[in-house]
């Protein structure tokens, strides 16, 4: 979707300034937070994908002043709500109100490491790849209300496939619930100038994993 959290060549938020020794987590809860996540996820209630998609659908100004752990609180809450595992006087009342839904499978604390250790996103094939490296594409310019992994300013333009990266879940159909929908991925290079014009320092290379969706020949 085109929501504020996909800022890639956005003007008018100043330089990214890294903290300097900065800790792990500036709060505790920061951690808990964390901790949720992953255990919310080894349930396989939603994934990955629908968590970032849950993040995105955030209100422009809550996206841009609550902080990053809280973006992933109010994203996880978002998705809890939507799939029934917690309801609104639930998390008024700040405890459960009701059995607890049943879930595909829960973490005990011998698995907790387990949590960490991201599974394999590759996946069969359905048939060749359509590109190989060399081979000059524009990317499509779409505008989906949802979830996509192809930022807007690489949008309708042109670039040339510089690796075949394998075959993957692809993210914009596991985010809208239609399954892996495995699809092929590709490292793509553009110029700078042919993303940001002809003021654009023209040494400047960029390059992005596009799926095979979001490509067409040239």
């Amino acid at each position: 979707m085109n929501g504020v959290h996909d800022m890639g060549g956005m003007h008018g938020f100043g330089k990214v300034v890294a903290e300097q020794d900065e800790p792990v987590f500036h709060a505790d809860w920061e951690g808990r937070v964390l901790a949720l996540m992953r255990a919310v996820l080894y349930t396989r209630a939603w994934n990955i994908d629908v968590f970032r998609d849950s993040q995105e659908q955030l209100p422009a100004p809550v996206y841009l002043t609550v902080s990053y752990y809280h973006r992933w609180l109010l994203g996880i809450t978002r998705s809890a709500l939507e799939r029934g595992l917690v309801e609104q006087d639930e998390l008024d009342a700040g405890r459960t109100l009701r059995p607890a839904r049943p879930v595909e499978r829960t973490m005990t604390p011998a698995e907790a490491g387990n949590a960490f250790i991201r599974g394999p996103f590759a996946r069969t094939p359905q048939g060749d790849a359509r590109f190989k490296p060399g081979d000059r594409v524009r990317t499509v310019n779409i505008h989906p209300a949802g979830h996509t992994r192809l930022p807007r300013y690489a949008r309708d333009k042109e670039g040339v496939i510089a690796a075949i990266r394998g075959c993957h879940v692809f993210p914009d159909s596991k985010a809208a619930g239609k399954g892996d929908d495995p699809q092929w991925l590709y490292s793509v290079v553009f110029s700078g100038r042919e993303l940001w014009g002809r003021q654009a320092d023209p040494t400047l290379e960029l390059s992005i994993e596009a799926f095979e969706p979001y490509l067409e020949s040239v």
